[in-house]
């Protein structure tokens, strides 16, 4: 079915493949930079990631300007305001932004702050309220392949002074550039591959099925769960598979493109709150939470999620299973899928594993309601219901 109206914006030129990260230094000419900060964490500084990028950067002529690796797992508006301040005193003209969810986040803040001439992140909290303000070239290289920021128009920030984390949504966000190399994610860790697997998978199903979708985002969605039920197994496995690495990164940028267009639902809400109130890790919490917020959607979305069984499993199990039964089978698959995960690496399955603790609920459950993620999910939520989620996803009690 088609919207009466929807509007869908993908502006992110992608550069995917072997040596990809050679030609930032063309990219940043053709947008009129010569003098780059560069943005990363402490780890990729140390395991050599960093120096790989700006290595390249050099190589193709350009000089870095400033390079600053000490965003941290969870960043946050301070963070965002202190990096911003480097960047003019460095006279720098651009950003490239080297990490995960958090590193990439933290540069489309300090890209909001240098366009909008502000001073603090905050003022600029809210919904598509921003002008395009100062061009500020942007490239985006992601480590991980889950997150999808590097092709959304969404920015989640740390709120310094409560530690809640903030939703900055604007079409401006999007990098102008997004370069996927399968260098970068080489080293990642089996259950971070997993775990941030399984955040893509989350996009792709609550972009699908959410009350914004429309046809643009349901193709990238559908893509990109076709790719993860490819692929993900194998990248976890192997961590060496170049195929499956390349094909992950892709399919988290084709998640992200489609839930930055059609947002996100339940899992998120709840899964941003777990985040701020009990510092779960998100992919993580959308592991714990995907199967769960399934079952709390089903009766409104049974087609929605019957129809990705054919990407997610293939036609064979499709054809297999009965067309009322589908929602349910794709609900259970992704179980499946989550428990063979935990069994070859660890990943956690429960809220228990996570070290949440139940008094901690009610927190959770009242953050959850103020997200914004909760408004475009398809059956309203109520705070029983978030603590209902919460509690048949906690776990059995272990002897």
């Amino acid at each position: 079915m088609i919207p009466d109206y929807y509007e869908f914006q993908h502006s992110t030129k992608l550069i995917s493949g072997s040596f990809a990260l050679e030609n930032i230094s063309a990219e940043l000419k053709m947008l009129g930079s010569g003098h780059p900060m560069v943005l990363s964490d402490h780890v990729l500084s140390e395991i050599g990631t960093l120096a790989v990028v700006c290595d390249a950067i050099a190589a193709g002529g350009i000089a870095v300007g400033a390079v600053f690796h000490e965003i941290p797992a969870d960043s946050s508006s301070a963070v965002v305001n202190q990096i911003a301040e480097i960047y003019r005193k460095s006279g720098c003209d651009s950003l490239v932004a080297v990490g995960g969810g958090s590193v990439l986040d933290t540069a489309k803040g300090v890209r909001m702050i240098l366009s909008q001439r502000a001073e603090n992140i905050m003022d600029l909290l809210g919904c598509e309220i921003l002008s395009r303000g100062r061009h500020i070239p942007f490239v985006a290289v992601p480590t991980t392949s889950g997150t999808g920021s590097e092709s959304t128009l969404v920015a989640v920030i740390k709120n310094a002074s409560d530690g809640m984390k903030m939703e900055f949504i604007s079409y401006f966000l999007q990098p102008d550039v997004t370069v996927l190399d399968v260098r970068m994610t080489a080293s990642l860790p089996a259950k971070t591959t997993a775990s941030t697997g399984i955040d893509a998978l989350c996009h792709a199903v609550e972009a699908y099925t959410c009350l914004q979708k429309n046809p643009l985002s349901d193709a990238y969605a559908f893509a990109a769960v076709r790719m993860i039920g490819e692929y993900l197994e194998r990248a976890v496995e192997n961590g060496k598979d170049r195929e499956a690495r390349l094909a992950m990164a892709n399919a988290s940028t084709m998640a992200g493109a489609a839930f930055s267009n059609s947002m996100v639902g339940v899992v998120h809400a709840v899964g941003h709150a777990l985040g701020g109130v009990c510092h779960v890790p998100h992919g993580d919490a959308m592991t714990i939470l995907l199967p769960y917020c399934m079952d709390y959607n089903m009766e409104r979305l049974s087609e929605g999620y019957g129809e990705l069984l054919l990407p997610l499993c293939g036609p064979e199990v499709y054809a297999a299973t009965p067309k009322e039964e589908r929602g349910r089978a794709m609900r259970d698959q992704v179980m499946g899928l989550e428990r063979r995960l935990h069994d070859c690496c660890g990943l956690p399955l429960t809220l228990r594993e996570a070290g949440v603790s139940k008094k901690d609920f009610e927190a959770v459950a009242q953050a959850a309601l103020n997200d914004g993620a909760m408004i475009v999910n398809p059956v309203q939520v109520s705070k029983r219901d978030v603590l209902s989620i919460l509690e048949n996803a906690y776990g059995p009690e272990t002897s």
